[in-house]
């Protein structure tokens, strides 16, 4: 009576199929980690297309400039009772040595104008009811000042719209790509070390963007997440 050797291991098919099971499940992860980084680029970039347009909207209809704006009281209905929901009308959103600190009533009168969703409320501080955060739970501001990158020298103030910190520095260099010329210190789209609490971006020439001329976003080799960005109006 004969007897038949038991096989053990994989046949060559088997081993092909796994491998293919392996692949397929590799791509679908690769795959979904580009569309979670496709929708926070756009996320990002819906917000700043969003507060823009709300910032030229109100301008257009009211000759003046959100959180700046000396009449607001007057005509927009669930502003701030005077005199903290007006500006002081010097044409720039400020934090002005006293008065109200226009950098946080802007908010509330682009939400009670129906320019932005929410109902922002003033504030003399930074919160949850004063200010919009950015798809990283990080505020977002937007203001006359010159915190933000040029290719050397002093940046000159002007008002700017910040996306707030703490984005992976990819997530920066493609929303760059996307709306502008993808250099972090040229543009209307440039690098940004601002921080409304926590911890600020790092300097140009470490983490987020490099030294070079002109300077680049830091994608190689780079694992930095708190870098932020601003929208120059």
């Amino acid at each position: 009576m004969t007897h038949r050797r038991s096989q053990s291991g994989f046949t060559l098919i088997e081993i092909a199929i796994v491998l293919v099971i392996i692949g397929l499940l590799l791509g679908g992860i690769l795959k979904g980690q580009e569309l979670i980084t496709s929708a926070r680029v756009r996320n990002l970039i819906s917000q700043q297309d969003g507060v823009k347009a709300a910032f030229y909207g109100f301008q257009d209809r009211f000759r003046a400039l959100p959180g700046d704006y000396s009449q607001a009281t007057t005509n927009i209905q669930g502003v701030t009772a005077a005199p903290n929901g007006n500006g002081n009308g010097d044409g720039q959103i400020t934090t002005p040595s006293s008065g109200t600190n226009e950098i946080y009533l802007v908010w509330e009168h682009l939400s009670k104008s129906g320019f932005i969703n929410g109902n922002y409320v003033y504030a003399t501080a930074v919160g949850e009811t004063t200010t919009p955060k950015n798809p990283y739970g990080q505020y977002v501001r937007l203001a006359y000042d010159n915190v933000y990158a040029v290719p050397s020298g002093t940046p000159v103030s002007r008002h700017n719209l910040k996306t707030g910190n703490q984005i992976p520095v990819e997530i920066m260099a493609e929303v760059d790509r996307k709306v502008d010329d993808g250099q972090p210190t040229t543009g209307s789209f440039v690098y940004a070390v601002f921080s409304d609490g926590g911890t600020a971006p790092p300097a140009v020439g470490t983490g987020c963007v490099n030294s070079s001329t002109p300077a680049q976003w830091i994608l190689t080799g780079s694992t930095e997440v708190n870098c932020g960005g601003s929208s120059l109006l």
